[in-house]
Parts: structure tokens; sequence; C-alpha cells
């Protein structure tokens, strides 16, 4: 009998350990039926196309390969941006074993310049109502001095077209459009797009994207897909507090406002004794501005004539020529700053509606404040031994050639090259050591 109990626990406890074992084994086919239903989503909005937004693309593609996604949502609205960046987006898309869908959206957006690579690339390519592509003609520039030479420009646009030639081929795309687009800048409508069949597809919300995305088969490096969206669970993948730092940072305008702040400040702890405030954020926003223009096509021939403005305020300061300095300041900080992101189009450029406002207010400022700080250097001293020359005495004793004088409540020892009564006013000279060199002033 107990033998019998026995065994019935050790039957249940086998029985019981098989269930648990099958369970396990069972969580996760049933975790990766119910990931395979995962559509992650990740926006790049209003948004250049920058060293930020290919960290944020290729992340997104990492965690929807590593949650077996069913395919990422790229949402794009983008004036373009820079040409090396777009080459490592298109990379990780095309070699991305989780479909890509580029979606032009919303309506209004969209996707010039880098974006015609990027969505070119896509698996799939889908465009809102009221929505435009194109206009994906390159322009390089020299960081040092401006344009590069004809030759290496017809050289860029050779290198541009065949690649995104190449893409259209792979994607079964209109590559003849895709060869206008860079060599002409053409730009066309969402559906003069699918018309054209330079998309797959016009979807005017998430939810119409994702029913007529249902069912479809897309083929990856990897393997073939066919697409089960209908009614998927949606991920969005937004950008952490850092990678929207810096993509705010690689602004132009920003960039350029740092620079001027970091000059400002640096100036001001200079002219001033001690190091404080204004320095560390001066250094701090020079940091943060270079970090941006390593990161922009900068053209270095701005910077130095941003940098030769100031001094012009410096030495308008220090070397008053009424108005000339500051005259050739301002128009050189302007022409500087006009060219400093010396590209045609207008995202990469700084505003003239910051640079006019920040080189006036700056060349009124600093000159009002270095003349101050100026004269202030250059006033008489009011205290000590050097404030005393060139105020009034009286002589306590004749003084023939020395004596005595009374002058701030204290009684100095005083020498003249004149004799002088007692009871006459004086007016100190010089001052050596504990002796003061006086004259007559006139009056008792």
């Amino acid at each position: 009998m107990e033998r019998k109990k026995i065994l019935l626990i050790l039957i249940s406890l086998i029985l019981l350990s098989a269930g648990i074992f099958l369970s396990s084994a069972e969580s996760p086919a049933l975790a990766k039926t119910e990931a395979s239903r995962l559509v992650a989503v990740v926006d790049i909005d209003d948004m250049i196309i920058n060293p930020i937004a290919y960290e944020v693309i290729a992340a997104a593609i990492q965690s929807a390969k590593e949650k077996n996604a069913q395919c990422l949502v790229i949402r794009m609205d983008t004036p373009g941006g820079l040409l090396e960046t777009t080459h490592k987006i298109v990379k990780e898309i095309m070699n991305s074993p989780v479909p890509v869908v580029v979606y032009i959206w919303p309506q209004g957006a969209r996707a010039a310049s880098a974006g015609v690579f990027i969505t070119l690339a896509s698996h799939v390519a889908v465009m809102a109502d009221s929505t435009h592509i194109g206009a994906a003609h390159p322009v390089i520039m020299n960081k040092s001095w401006g344009s590069i030479d004809e030759q290496m420009q017809e050289k860029v646009i050779n290198d541009s077209t065949a690649w995104i030639e190449s893409l259209a081929k792979a994607r079964n795309r209109n590559s003849l459009w895709a060869k206008r687009a860079v060599t002409e800048s053409v730009s066309i409508t969402g559906k003069e797009a699918l018309k054209l069949g330079v998309i797959d597809m016009i979807a005017k919300d998430l939810d119409e994207l994702l029913a007529k995305l249902d069912k479809q088969t897309v083929e990856t490096v990897t393997q073939k897909v066919t697409l089960r969206t209908k009614e998927a669970q949606v991920e969005f993948i937004g950008l952490t507090f850092r990678q929207r730092f810096l993509n705010n940072l690689i602004n132009p305008n920003i960039a350029y406002i740092l620079m001027m702040l970091g000059f400002f400040g640096l100036l001001y702890e200079i002219t001033h004794p001690g190091f404080g405030f204004s320095g560390l954020a001066g250094i701090i926003s020079l940091l943060l501005a270079f970090y941006a223009f390593q990161v922009l096509p900068t053209n270095y021939a701005g910077v130095f004539l941003v940098v030769l403005g100031i001094s012009f305020f410096i030495i308008e300061a220090f070397t008053p020529a009424f108005g000339a300095f500051t005259l050739a300041g301002i128009v050189s900080l302007v022409f500087g700053s006009t060219i400093l992101f010396n590209q045609p189009y207008e995202f990469l450029k700084v505003s003239l509606k910051i640079i006019i406002p920040v080189a006036v207010s700056l060349g009124l400022i600093s000159t009002f404040l270095l003349t101050r700080i100026i004269k202030a250097h250059r006033r008489k001293a009011i205290s000590g031994g050097e404030g005393l020359i060139g105020q009034t005495a009286l002589a306590r004793t004749d003084i023939s050639p020395e004596g005595k004088v009374f002058i701030h409540g204290e009684i100095w020892d005083a020498q003249s090259g004149e004799k002088i009564r007692k009871g006459e006013k004086v007016v100190v000279e010089k001052v050596e050591g504990l002796k003061l060199t006086v004259k007559k002033s006139g009056g008792e």
C-alpha cells in the first residue's frame, strides 16, 4: 500500500514535470507567434537626413528584427540631407531581414533629395494623399572654400545616377524616372508616382496602410515574407532624449547661434578678471557648435569671416574709428554667416531672419560694452596714492623746497620747485612713495 502511494506520487511528479517542460517549450513558439503579429513604426518627421536619422533607422531595424516584427514602417517627411548618411541608411534597408516600408506621411509631406533614395530602397514604398517625391540632384560643396570643380560635380552626379537606377531596378520600380529625379530634379505627386510605378500604393493613414499591406509578399535579403498586418499590434519606436537633443543641435540656425554665444561668452570672460559662468558657457557653446559643424557641410571660409567680423568689433572698441570697424564687422559677419553652410538647399543654410538681427545687435552691443570696459580701465584712480594726482591740498608749513601739506584728512610730506607759504592752496602733480610734488593753486 505504501509502495503504491510512492509510485503514484512519482508518476504525478513525472507528469507535472512533463507538463511544465511542454508548456515552457511551447511558450517561445507562442511568443514568436504573438510577435509575428507586431508592426514596428518609427517617425522621421520633418527631419534632415543626418547621422542621427541613420542612428534612429538602424536601431529601429534592429529592434524590429529582435522582436520578429512583420515589418518596420518608416513614416517619413524630409527635405533631404547628407549624401554620406543616405548611403548608410540605404545599405541598412537593403540588407534588412525585416521588410521595410517607407511611408511618406502625413498630407503635405515630402521625400526630397535623400528621401528619394531611401524611398526607392524600401521593400514597399507608400505615399499619402497630397504628398510629393523628387528633386534628388546631389550638391557637393568643398568644406574649405565653397563649390567643388565641375569635373568632380559631374562625377558625383554620374555616381548618384547609377546608384539610384540600381536601387529602382532592384525593387522593380521606374528606373527612368529615378534617373530624371537626379539629373533633372523632377518632382511628382503621390498619384503620379503610383501611375509611373515609382511607389507601390497610396494610403491615407496607418490603418489603411496595414490593411493594404496584409497578404503582400515581400522578398528580403534572407527570404520571401508574406505579411500579416491586418489587425496587427502596432509598436511605435520613439527617439531617445539624446537623439532628440543631437538632432536639434545639428541644425544650421542652432549651430550658428551657439557659435556666436560661444565667441561672445569667451570675449566677456577675457575682458573681465577671474573665470566664471560666461567662460564656461562660452566653451560649452563652442564645443556644441563645432560638433554640429563636423556633421554639417561647413564652409570654413564662412567661419573665418565670422571670426574676422567679431575681431573688427573689438578693434573698434580699442581704436575708435568713428564706426568704420563696426560697419566692416557687420558686413563681414553677415557675409560669413550667409556662406557658413554653402548649400543651395534652404534647410542647410542659416536663415537671414537670424543673421541680420544677430549681426546688427551684436555689433552694437559689443561696441557699447567694450567701449565702456576700455573707459573703465582708463579711468583715473580715485583711491590710493594715484588718486591724489590733480587734487587740491593745503600747505601746513612753508614749502621751500620741502614742507607739509594737508589733503584728505592726512598730512603728507611735500616738495615744490617754487616757494609756497603756509596756508596757500596747492595742486598735487606727482606721488613718489610717501612724498608729494606740488605746485601753487592760488587762493588761501
